[in-house]
């Protein structure tokens, strides 16, 4: 199985039980039948907390799976939830599969339910398929022929599809992992719109041309400025859509500025992360009628005699499955930040010592399609490192984002700052990556923590950092310095440097790259450690302004379309935060719309 959370927790998981029911579901079965009639509860460590559930058994049957209580990701853990107990129903077995995505919390529902059934008595090993189960998950057939295929169900290929079907198009999603969303639902979301209100209200001057400028500079200058170009005449229009048409919800007062970013222009979304999008976009492509079919793993795609892209290849449940696009087919399968092998093949550095923030559907699989078909790429040796992510599993961290919204300070295990903490990623990346242990520490107190509501907003991530040992709050700075080694009494002259320069009116060390003038006073105070992990790959198939794919001769490529990290020449060496949710808005909505005029 692929494995969307790096497969962290599986190895430590740990089952606790207790029974209902029959005061004899701890001694043999009944000799009348297979099982102990009655409700059973066990319980099981999820990713973000315990997951419990309740069995029902009859004397021979399975009759009921009930999930009573979790803490796991809304569109990520949840679809697990709504699913495995279900698939235990039907096969009459723990041998079901985990949801793709997912892998965790299905996981830990099947040990939920065994150790349900081992207080009744039951010899869970015991508990294979039936043939008559197999049987039933067969997949069903499928409608084959549509105007636009798109591959990949992240926020790229949402935003194309509803587009596409909006302008009067037939669409169909294909989505290889169990749950839809990729990279987009595990990110914070955030969406750069220059000249939004939020903006006006708070006296920020901005344009598109500023937009322009610092996606330009971001990227040094690498980036096709054509597509820069699009990008940045139609960020606000993006963002407007995903509110007005989509009904995304953002912070109504609230911005973040990212490194590299001139002004504060990023809208916030509920939440804080990509789930809000996600959840907005998958409605609304439900209620238009986009067929999304997940566990469909796209292979080859179908050209004409005239080379003109008319289908895709699949595997859709086991199945061999040509779909066909009477218009055309829209590559949003995003980046290789995944693909560990193919990281090295454009980058050799990017080898498997770097973990990733990555969904494990990151593996490149639209540029290698689109190479096949002749499709250029450009830029592949740009690969991104997010620098603030956990030492252990690879993963963003949204509580870091403290350092964005409230503002925090990045230092050594010598105590003392070494990058300005809102400069570009890559920057602060490689900076992290010169230090004792390659890592950073995060230091901010009391006062930026209520002003944030990090732990909060983002509460399980917060007790999973606490639990594992990743942050710690203490009442003084030498005892949370001294929770991880960091010198305390140099940590305390960087204090109180910090605090000086705030008092002056000038920060001494990284003028432009620091933080807000806010000085770090009153406790308690909290540190994370953290390190840089994979976040984004630049480089991808060449588009034009029209996001069709071009082949080595510059010539467009029948029938073909592409939008999202998949693609290469929009943010040039690095990407800007907030950059990639106006990438994918702004040219997955293109993409499904001139697609739709074929």
């Amino acid at each position: 199985m692929k494995r969307f959370w790096n497969v962290l927790l599986c190895a430590l998981m740990t089952v606790s039980l207790s029974a209902c029911g029959s005061s004899s579901a701890a001694q043999a079965t009944e000799a009348a039948g297979k099982y102990t009639p009655g409700t059973y509860t066990g319980t099981a460590a999820g990713r973000n907390g315990d997951v419990t559930v309740e069995v029902t058994l009859s004397s021979d049957k399975i009759e009921k799976v009930e999930v009573t209580d979790h803490k796991e990701t809304e569109g990520i853990g949840t679809n697990a939830v709504d699913a495995i107990p279900g698939e235990i129903v039907d096969a009459q077995s723990l041998d079901v599969d985990a949801v793709a995505g997912a892998t965790v919390t299905s996981d830990a529902i099947i040990e939920a339910v065994k150790a349900a059934m081992e207080s009744a008595g039951v010899d869970v090993s015991t508990l294979a398929a039936s043939t008559a189960a197999a049987e039933s998950a067969a997949p069903e057939a499928v409608d084959t022929d549509y105007d636009i295929v798109v591959v990949g169900a992240g926020g790229a290929g949402l935003c194309a599809a509803v587009t596409a079907e909006e302008n009067g198009a037939s669409v169909v999603v294909l989505e290889k992992e169990g749950v839809v969303g990729g990279n987009t639902l595990v990110s914070g979301g955030e969406i750069a719109a220059p000249g939004n209100d939020i903006q006006k209200a708070q006296g920020i001057e901005d344009s598109a041309d500023q937009f322009y400028d610092d996606v330009m500079k971001g990227g040094d200058n690498v980036a096709d400025p054509a597509l820069v170009r699009v990008l940045a005449d139609n960020a606000l229009d993006a963002a407007t859509w995903l509110k007005d048409d989509v009904g995304e919800e953002f912070e109504e007062d609230n911005l973040f500025k990212f490194g590299g970013h001139s002004v504060a222009r990023s809208l916030v979304p509920v939440g804080q992360n990509g789930v809000e999008m996600i959840t907005k976009l998958s409605r609304k492509a439900e209620d238009l009628g986009v067929v999304v079919l997940t566990n469909c793993d796209a292979k080859e795609l179908v050209q004409d005699d005239s080379g003109k892209v008319v289908g895709v290849k699949a595997d859709y449940n086991g199945q061999d499955v040509t779909f066909n696009a009477a218009k055309a087919v829209i590559l949003t399968t995003g980046g290789f930040g995944s693909n560990i092998e193919m990281r090295k093949q454009y980058n050799p550095e990017m080898d498997e010592k770097i973990l990733s923030t990555c969904t494990s559907g990151s593996t490149g699989d639209g540029i290698v399609m689109g190479q096949a078909v002749g499709a250029a790429v450009r830029d592949m040796e740009y690969i991104q490192t997010y620098p603030t992510c956990d030492i252990t599993s690879g993963l963003l961290l949204y509580v870091g984002d403290v350092r964005l919204d409230g503002r925090a300070l990045l230092v050594n295990k010598e105590g003392d700052r070494f990058v300005g903490e809102l400069d570009r990623r890559d920057v602060i990346s490689k900076a992290v990556t010169e230090q004792t242990g390659s890592v950073s520490y995060m230091v901010w107190e009391q006062s930026m923590m209520d002003q944030t509501k990090m732990d909060q907003i983002h509460a399980d991530e917060y007790k999973k950092l606490l639990d594992d040992g990743h942050i710690v709050k203490a009442d003084t700075l030498k005892e949370a310095a001294d929770f991880f080694g960091i010198d305390a009494d140099e940590l305390q002259k960087t204090i109180d440097q910090w605090n000086a320069d705030c008092a002056a009116g000038k920060d001494s060390l990284y003028d432009g790259t620091g933080p807000d003038l806010i000085p770090i006073e009153e406790g308690p105070y909290y540190i994370m450690v953290s390190q840089p992990s994979v976040h984004h790959t630049m480089g991808g198939l060449v588009i034009n302004t029209n996001a069709e794919v071009q082949n080595e001769n510059g010539e467009t490529i029948p029938g073909l379309y592409a939008a999202g990290e998949v693609t290469g020449g929009i943010h040039g060496t690095n990407r800007l935060g907030s950059d990639a949710i106006c990438d994918i808005t702004v040219f997955g909505r293109i993409a499904g719309a001139n697609a739709a005029k074929n």
